[in-house]
Formats: C-alpha cells, structure tokens, sequence
C-alpha cells in the first residue's frame, strides 16, 4: 500500500487538482440520476466529495489518509460546504448500522485489489433502493508507452470482477479505453480506464 499521508505531505499542490472528476460530472448530469446523498469511496484531499456537497447533498467521504482528510477538511471550509470526512482503512471500515445512500463513487481507489473488491461490496450493501454505484480507475492494456497507470496489476480495475462484488446491483454502462486525463499533478496524460455505471434495484 502507498504511503498516502506521505504523498499528500510532500505534495506542493492538490495531486489531483480542484476540479471534481469529469466522469462523475457526467454522471451527475444525466437526467435519471438525482441522488440526495453519497458515499465517496477514498476521496483523498477532497475535490469530489466537496463539489457533490456544493450540488446540495449530503456526503460522507472515506479515505484512509489522515493528512488527506485533513486537507479536504480545510478546502470544505474554504468551500463553504459540509461534508461527513471519516478516516478509515477500506480493509475493515464498514458503515455504521442503518446508514444508507442513494449514490456511491469509487474515483480512483489505489489499493489491492481484495481492498477494492470490498469497498465496492460495502457501499453496494449500503444503498438506498433504486440507488447508483459508479467507478473510474486505471484499468488493463496500458500498452502505450508514457501512458498513465500504475505498473502493478493488482491496482487495476478489472470490469468483472467490479461487477462479482456489486452483486445484484445491474450494470446501466460499462466503457473501457482511452481517456486523456487533466486532474492536478498526478493525472495529466492518456492512460487506460475503465469506466463503470450500476443500480441497485
């Protein structure tokens, strides 16, 4: 596992910029999607978790850096937004008993695979009815050389086995390609995604 308090640390600026991801703001944009509360899966120093909160819901974000979550405090503040900031390990972090959302987001959680696998399986157990789960991360066939991604399998995002961990919930869109990315210090370039959309029924 990265030693993310020690990244965000030495980082001079937001290693992923201010700008929310542009995968969510898509998401958000479509006209069957209207959630009033979310669960943002490792939301770093905060840029999506404080702009879903700035759309007027209700967010709680985890994230297992307490450095991180200490910025991302700061940045709600200057935002002007309120957002529920836990620090947790997405190891063995579960939602208290009865909290439920009506959308989850997944941008971009570095970890091992059996890490990710569960947090996925955590916030789909955890949404409302009629609720959506989305994920974006770097995914198989970065062949291109200079591409974005990290040289470690286990942190790829693989389609099937994302789905095996949501269970019931039915895909609505699953895109992978060739994205060129523009977020902050550490996202600039081309690389591989994979880009996935499911509801809960």
């Amino acid at each position: 596992m990265a030693d993310w308090d020690k990244r965000y640390t030495e980082a001079e600026a937001r290693l992923f910029g201010d700008r929310p991801n542009e995968y969510l703001r898509q998401i958000m944009a479509r006209s069957d999607v209207a959630p009033a509360s979310a669960l943002m899966i490792g939301d770093g120093d905060g840029r999506n978790g404080a702009w879903l909160a700035a759309q007027g819901l209700a967010v709680t974000a985890v994230d297992i850096s307490a450095v991180a979550t200490e910025q991302a405090r700061a940045h709600d503040a200057a935002m002007g937004v309120a957002v529920e900031r836990i620090t947790a390990d997405l190891a063995d972090w579960t939602p208290g008993t009865g909290r439920s959302w009506d959308a989850a987001f997944m941008m971009y959680l570095q970890c091992e695979a059996e890490v990710r696998h569960r947090a996925a399986s955590i916030a789909a157990k955890a949404l409302n009815p009629g609720g959506w789960f989305a994920a974006e991360g770097f995914a198989p066939n970065n062949t291109g050389e200079g591409e974005l991604g990290p040289g470690d399998s286990d942190l790829l995002y693989e389609r099937d086995e994302i789905l095996a961990a949501l269970g019931p919930l039915q895909e609505i869109e699953a895109l992978n390609g060739r994205v060129r990315l523009n977020e902050g210090i550490k996202h600039q370039g081309t690389g591989w995604v994979l880009r996935l959309l499911a509801r809960r029924p």
